[in-house]
């Protein structure tokens, strides 16, 4: 390099010295200046490129400092750390193909260099090679085992490939190097949510936050396990504290769409989503996120193009992504392209859990099937798998056996699986008792008699309530099939519009006609977007049993339709299914029954007051025995003129997101029926609950 005297009386050498001085000093200006003077006495000079670069980067001009970073690393003369910064601001653009080409030259060129195999394994931990990752960061443990950050970006990787238990230990190493590493107690929570330890998740996530008020993680990552839980308000209360001091984050903007679309806020989730993708448009989970409001919209076709899209970006989501586009195939009805999809994302990630286990529902198993060594060997990692997976893949192992008919061997799953899933949350039995006793002490003859004509007028709202696996899938899908009407699935609309009020039954004892107005109107807000302009919109939220009281007074007009089944079977189907909302009360047989009994005592206070004109009950077992009589009957209720089209209902291809989605293709089947009684064996805290005799006669 030429040492050509820039203007004054300094060399080259002064200048950069000074250069760097001042900007140590916060003296951007000035050591710009000498900097371009370097540049205009030697043109391409790596270290005064290098410098602007990293003034640029500082100032969140990625792209000028990635232009400049580039331009000084053509330099023979540039060393091999300025690759591995032009590496980490590739990574920082999301341009991981040449962060790589950039990372693997400065490791080339300085075989020891620890920045430049570090960056090296953290873009190949963000392009979903982790494998290749693990090694890189093991070398810089290496080379440098007293560096937390070298522990922690291991964890990392261990922790996408599954080995939770090594993160946990490479973590926990970090912040014993380094106590107050905020970064580690984030990523530290993230892992302990996937274990299913939400209180020490949330506990490590707040240390973070305390440690660096301003880590985007942290927040993130205490949203995902206050969602995981349910607890959607702290989920939003953690992510509006985020886009407090950053707004626009892509992955806040992407999280906060998750979390609305959980909550049914789905217009102000869509719009969450593209500004996630505008933000970010080489964002993975951006996309991802997008495609689930999609999804939930009813928007198929864009949907399964954005999970498209993020299976195809670099990053850690590509496996959820396609899986997510099997299991809306799926839901669509496309059961062959599902199964295809299914093996497409084994064929891409060969250890995944929620692939193997998501075509469970898919296939009817046979003796001998290849997927029992597959999911019977994910169970033997342990807790190194997520709890997400393990839980999942013991529910898959009870559908598989239970298809081969070895119920001893399916109970076991079935066994386990509840019993980890029922050890993440809280649940009182008791207090669920006394609580569904309150709502029917609640609503008596007397206040239905003093708010008689409140409420919003509409004959839009159908409510399919009960039991969950009662048969109001198939009720829905019938009614469904009709032209005039919508199927919307099970809706969270009811329920987000009475806790708005406050504690529901409480908030009903000072209710006035205007409050039951407003409550009809709120939900009617809610759902007739959703209805297409048809004449009739069905909400199939089992759970509104709950609050079936409450529904005539805020909708005189609305039609309910109450799902009866057999007491055990429907209760078995419960217990053999991983809900993906809250049914805290089906993981534990004793728990189940006792629920059951709470549902029947408050069914049979609302036939004492709900109006005769507006409500009726249709049993599973009669829809089996006569569905065109039941189906008649049901059309007939609900003040429609008979549609041929409401026999053919598994011919219908609307979505159907429900742990029914495979059953309700099929025609009627009468298998399910009794189908309890081959598994008594296996269900006696069940039957103790439900006071029915294990050994009938």
């Amino acid at each position: 390099m030429s040492q050509a005297t820039p203007p004054g009386t300094m060399t080259i050498v002064e200048a950069l010295q000074r250069a760097h001085a001042h900007w140590t000093a916060g003296q951007a200006p000035q050591a710009e200046q000498l900097c371009r003077r370097v540049l205009a006495a030697a043109p391409g000079h790596p270290d005064a490129l290098h410098l602007l670069g990293l003034m640029a980067h500082a100032y969140d001009k990625l792209d000028i400092a990635i232009d400049c970073l580039r331009q000084a690393c053509e330099s023979p003369l540039a060393p091999a750390i300025y690759s591995s910064n032009l590496a980490e601001m590739y990574r920082q653009r999301g341009l991981l193909a040449e962060g790589e080409v950039a990372a693997r030259r400065a490791v080339t060129m300085q075989p020891d260099l620890v920045s430049g195999w570090t960056n090296l394994g953290i873009l190949l931990q963000e392009s979903g090679r982790f494998d290749d990752s693990r090694e890189c960061l093991e070398r810089v443990v290496a080379l440098q085992p007293e560096m937390p950050a070298a522990h922690n970006n291991l964890a990392n990787t261990y922790r996408r490939l599954g080995r939770l238990d090594t993160a946990e230990t490479h973590y926990r190493e970090a912040l014993a190097l380094k106590p107050d590493y905020a970064e580690a107690h984030s990523n530290l929570a993230f892992l302990l949510s996937a274990k299913g330890r939400y209180d020490d998740a949330a506990a490590a996530a707040q240390t973070a936050i305390g440690l660096n008020p301003r880590l985007a993680d942290a927040y993130l990552n205490l949203a995902e396990t206050e969602a995981a839980r349910h607890r959607y308000d702290a989920a939003l209360r953690a992510l509006n504290s985020l886009r407090g001091f950053a707004p626009q984050h892509p992955a806040a903007l992407a999280a906060l769409s998750k979390v609305l679309r959980k909550t049914e806020r789905f217009d102000e989730s869509l719009v969450l989503a593209r500004q996630a993708v505008a933000a970010a448009p080489q964002s993975a989970d951006a996309h991802h996120a997008l495609g689930g409001v999609l999804q939930s919209l009813g928007n198929t076709e864009e949907a399964l193009a954005s999970y498209e899209r993020a299976a195809s970006l670099p990053g850690a989501v590509a496996e959820e992504a396609m899986t997510g586009r099997a299991a809306l195939l799926l839901e669509a009805g496309r059961k062959d392209e599902a199964l295809a999809a299914f093996d497409a994302a084994l064929a891409a990630f060969p250890r995944s859990a929620q692939a193997l286990a998501g075509r469970a529902d898919v296939r009817k198993y046979q003796a001998g099937d290849p997927d029992f060594a597959a999911l019977e060997a994910m169970l033997a990692d342990g807790e190194h798998r997520p709890l997400p997976d393990r839980l999942t893949v013991h529910f898959a192992l009870a559908k598989a056996y239970l298809d081969v008919g070895d119920n001893a061997k399916a109970f076991e799953h079935l066994d386990a699986g509840n019993r980890q899933k029922r050890a993440t949350f809280d649940y009182d039995s008791a207090a669920t008792s006394r609580w569904t006793q309150r709502i029917a002490d609640i609503f008596t003859p007397e206040l239905y008699a003093r708010m008689k004509g409140s409420g919003a007028a509409s004959d839009l709202p159908v409510f399919i309530i009960g039991m969950p696996r009662s048969g109001t899938t198939l009720i829905e899908q019938i009614i469904a099939s009709h032209p005039q009407v919508t199927g919307a699935g099970e809706l969270s609309a009811m329920r987000h519009v009475i806790d708005a009020r406050g504690a529901f039954p409480d908030s009903i004892q000072s209710i006035q006609p205007d409050d039951l107005a407003a409550l009809g109107e709120a939900y009617l807000q809610r759902v007739t977007p959703l209805a297409a302009s048809r004449a009739r919109l069905v909400d199939k939220m089992p759970a509104n049993f709950l609050y079936a009281g409450l529904i005539p007074l805020m909708l005189p007009g609305a039609r309910i339709i109450h799902a009866r089944r057999d007491a055990v079977d429907t209760c078995l189907s419960c217990y053999t299914k991983l809900f993906g909302g809250e049914q805290p009360f089906t993981y534990d047989q004793t728990e189940l029954g006792q629920f059951y009994q709470d549902y029947q005592r408050l069914m049979a206070h609302w036939r004492t007051v709900l109006p005769a004109d507006r409500f009726i009950e249709v049993d599973y077992e009669a829809v089996i025995d006569d569905v065109e009589g039941e189906a008649r009957r049901m059309i007939a209720f609900l003040g429609l003129p008979w549609d041929d089209a409401c026999l053919k209902f598994h011919e219908n291809r609307r979505v159907v997101r429900t742990a029914s989605v495979n059953q309700v293709r099929q025609p009627i089947y009468t298998t399910s029926r009794g189908r309890w009684r081959k598994h008594a064996d296996h269900l006696g805290p069940l039957l103790d609950a439900l006071g029915v005799d294990r050994n009938p006669a």
